[in-house]
């Protein structure tokens, strides 16, 4: 039978923007543990399955508070999932060994049996080019795929970094993937995309789309995970209007959110009225 007691609780510890999440998969790998919690986040191999991410927090002191699972809500979302997965071993990231004790206590795990540093996996060399690259550019590393956050990060940085990756000694290694944000409190400070960036994506949009004849009406509206668009169109007489409006939706959502890094959160489109092409007489 398992119990909460019985999972061996493994700790990764290092100072802030030093490789920590980067080597997260092979620190975890060469220790035969699958689940990781990092940056508020429950991560079994590449997919959260708990939490949300601490660095979507407006400030460092509100995104480290979330990480040390602070709050209630956050404690249980993490709590249940682990009596549910019931793992045997879990590694929690933190950048000192108070922040990784307080974590496991927090989520009322058995105490650290090992602590791992960050200096005993990378180089000075690797940690000074991490820490740089941290200040320099706001990046930081989530080791899960990109999709499996990017509904939780429109509109900020969002880039996939392929790495091979070690299941452990003696196992051949695999390419995983992992995501690089730009949080909510980036070091490069805030920026915001004018709704008429929107309507202008669109217009050059249907002005390459033959079966669009022009942009009649656009509204916007703007939420936490994405805008809401809604346009009406009037469209050029002679084609399928289920099909032309099906691929011309599809080819803004796709387009948009390339350009911007928003997730489209709904887009509905309207045939205000028909525009019928004369042809020229001979």
């Amino acid at each position: 039978m398992w119990f909460v007691k019985d999972i061996k609780v493994y700790a990764f510890v290092g100072p802030s923007g030093t490789g920590k999440s980067y080597r997260a998969g092979y620190v975890a790998g060469e220790n035969n543990i699958s689940y990781i919690i990092d940056d508020g986040l429950f991560i079994k191999e590449n997919e959260v399955i708990a939490g949300s991410s601490a660095k979507k927090a407006p400030t460092k002191i509100e995104t480290v508070k979330h990480a040390l699972f602070q709050t209630e809500a956050e404690k249980k979302e993490i709590i249940v999932a682990i009596k549910k997965y019931k793992p045997d071993a879990i590694m929690i990231l933190g950048t000192s060994d108070n922040m990784v004790h307080k974590i496991a206590e927090n989520l009322g795990l058995p105490k650290i049996c090992k602590i791992i540093r960050i200096d005993e996996i990378a180089t000075k060399e690797e940690m000074e080019t991490a820490r740089r690259i941290r200040v320099t550019e706001g990046k930081h590393v989530i080791p899960v795929p990109t999709f499996e956050i990017k509904k939780d990060f429109s509109g900020y940085i969002l880039d996939p970094l392929q790495i091979f990756k070690s299941k452990g000694l003696g196992k051949a290694p695999y390419v995983s993937e992992k995501s690089i944000i730009r949080p909510t409190f980036s070091y490069m400070g805030n920026f915001t995309i004018s709704d008429q960036v929107f309507r202008q994506i669109i217009e050059y949009l249907a002005y390459r789309t033959p079966a669009i004849h022009k942009l009649a009406k656009m509204r916007l509206t703007k939420y936490e995970e994405g805008p809401n668009i809604y346009m009406e169109v009037i469209v050029v007489y002679g084609y399928n209007l289920i099909e032309s409006l099906s691929e011309f939706k599809a080819k803004c959502i796709k387009e948009i959110e390339k350009l911007t890094a928003m997730n489209i959160r709904s887009m509905e489109i309207v045939a205000r009225g028909i525009e019928v092409i004369k042809e020229d007489k001979e």
